[in-house]
């Protein structure tokens, strides 16, 4: 298939993932679920786009590997958000849209939907790399294979790091600066981000122009986790709960890249 086609089929049918995980937000007053939905979505929706990008019969191996990689992004995701959307209050970003939107139907609809495109950009990246011809795997592919290992793990590792702080009644109203966040004030974003560098990696080549688009993914994802839905909320939301402690976390550590902390 052609990419074009590609990316108009994962529009659509992330669409329709998206109108879905909209009806059941609504359906159990919980909009995290969008969330939920988005992740599994993606991963499943671009994993079957790897697979029928056009390619040879040799290069075969290259779509299996990036459909693992959004298979196993997905999942790994979507199983670390469920039971946190499932099992607590929903998350401040989408009660205040509850508490305050005169249309909450209609402002979540306005949510959900501008996922789906999301997915579609992100698409680009994905079967460009899919479509790279050389017809066997070889040493770039193990490297976006090892980079992608790395984020899958380091956004596990930080994710297990805040899970385990938050457990111990002893840090209430604390701020995590150790492990991973004693590098960085978001190491689980700038994991996932990491991730996205693999399509380049694997197959980013100026002698072929539409391989540029693989960097369409990692630019993207940043502008996202940097700029719009990732820190700056986030951020926000700890300013108000955890004020000058926060504001001291800040001024040592990172906000997106590890780097050594400064000194308090």
């Amino acid at each position: 298939m052609m990419l074009l086609q590609i990316v108009l089929g994962v529009l659509l049918a992330m669409t329709v993932m998206m109108i879905a995980a909209w009806a059941f937000g609504l359906a159990v007053k919980n909009g995290g679920w969008t969330d939920v939905f988005w992740s599994f979505g993606t991963g499943l929706v671009l994993a079957g786009a790897a697979v029928v990008a056009t390619g040879t019969d040799t290069n075969q191996a290259r779509r299996l590997l990036i459909a693992g990689f959004m298979l196993a992004w997905g999942l790994r995701l979507g199983l670390y958000l469920a039971p946190r959307v499932g099992g607590h209050p929903e998350d401040a970003r989408y009660a205040a849209f509850r508490n305050s939107a005169k249309n909450y139907p209609l402002t979540m609809l306005w949510v959900s939907l501008p996922q789906a495109p999301a997915t579609a950009l992100l698409a680009l990246s994905v079967v460009a790399a899919a479509q790279r011809p050389e017809p066997s795997l070889d040493l770039r592919d193990a490297l976006a294979a090892l980079v992608y290992l790395v984020a899958i793990v380091g956004e596990t590792v930080a994710d297990a790091q805040m899970k385990r702080f938050r457990g111990d009644p002893a840090n209430k109203g604390k701020v995590i600066d150790t492990g991973l966040w004693a590098w960085s004030r978001h190491p689980n974003y700038f994991f996932q981000w990491l991730g996205w560098m693999a399509y380049p990696i694997m197959a980013l080549d100026p002698a072929r122009p539409i391989s540029l688009l693989t960097l369409v993914a990692p630019a993207v994802m940043y502008g996202l986790l940097r700029y719009v839905s990732g820190v700056p909320p986030l951020e926000e939301a700890m300013l108000k709960s955890r004020g000058e402690a926060f504001r001291d976390y800040q001024r040592r550590v990172s906000v997106f890249f590890p780097l050594p902390p400064k000194t308090a």
